[in-house]
């Protein structure tokens, strides 16, 4: 992590390299000022997300042979690109390890609750990822931009959220949090995409369209936010996701470097023999199921 010049600490930012993430220095340009990387082919894309399944699949089953307990915080932009991230982890891993929380506004009754108590019931268990499609930091971002709760909620929320994590890694949860930083030029062009497609229409609420014009007031909840929260033992990871290739294999991999697990032993695998009847016998008639169409 890097310092800033009076001392707080600021969100490290992932490079652009697509499997060699490092932090880079706090001034790096921003993401959409980085264009100077070859487009990256489907092919080479998926062959190195291939690459990284496996180490996935590895992850998982060290993490339910050892119990460890992972938790993993997504937070950006509306179109930042969270969704398709998430997928890209898990298409090929048990949803009974790596479980996907993704909640809803809260009820009447959640809201008189303390702030963090609807989602500590999330949290996991010996041997299980959980992974938040937003999570508590919307206290500090879409709740305070559009006046969901006063800024004296919004403030004691990124005082006590350090604390809140701290407890939660002194418990023995590895706790990674993820800011995807989108430029203002992608996102509308993602948004738009949203609208224009009958597929993705769904992901674009009423409160997406309010937020889309609050740009500015969003990065300043954003910086304060990272000033307040990024903690030695819960740090801030930024990934420039202008490029949602890079991103994802970019972030994979960093989120690979931040877990320790090896390959569980296991016994080489051989299919037994079995016995198919090859032909009806009184006994068993055997025929085609079900019924030809």
């Amino acid at each position: 992590m890097t310092k800033g010049k009076k001392g707080a600490r600021q969100g490290s930012r992932l490079d652009d390299d697509v499997l060699q993430p490092a932090a880079a220095p706090e001034d790096s340009a921003p993401a959409a000022d980085r264009g100077n990387l070859e487009p990256l082919s489907n092919k080479d894309y998926e062959k190195a997300l291939k690459g990284l399944h496996v180490e996935l699949v590895k992850l998982q089953e060290w993490v339910k042979h050892a119990g460890l307990k992972v938790c993993i915080v997504f937070e950006g932009r509306d179109g930042a690109g969270k969704g398709g991230t998430i997928k890209a982890i898990t298409e090929r891993v048990s949803p009974r390890v790596f479980r996907v929380i993704a909640l809803p506004a809260p009820t009447e009754r959640q809201k008189s609750q303390m702030y963090f108590q609807r989602y500590m019931g999330h949290l996991p268990a010996a041997g299980e990822i959980v992974i938040f499609d937003r999570s508590w930091y919307n206290r500090a971002g879409v709740e305070r931009v559009m006046g969901f709760c006063t800024e004296e909620q919004s403030k004691r929320f990124l005082q006590g959220a350090p604390l809140v994590e701290r407890a939660i890694v002194d418990s023995g949860i590895i706790l990674l949090k993820y800011w995807l930083e989108v430029s203002p030029e992608e996102q509308t062009r993602r948004l738009m995409g949203r609208i224009e497609d009958g597929r993705k229409i769904w992901k674009l609420s009423p409160m997406d369209i309010k937020s889309y014009t609050r740009w500015d007031d969003y990065s300043r909840a954003r910086d304060d936010m990272f000033k307040t929260t990024d903690s030695p033992w819960a740090p801030w990871y930024v990934v420039p996701s202008d490029d949602k290739r890079r991103a994802r294999l970019n972030m994979i991999s960093h989120m690979l470097s931040q877990i320790p697990y090896k390959d569980v032993p296991r016994e080489k695998i051989k299919l037994p023999k079995r016995q198919i009847k090859t032909s009806a016998t009184p006994d068993y008639p055997r025929k085609i199921v079900p019924e030809a169409l």
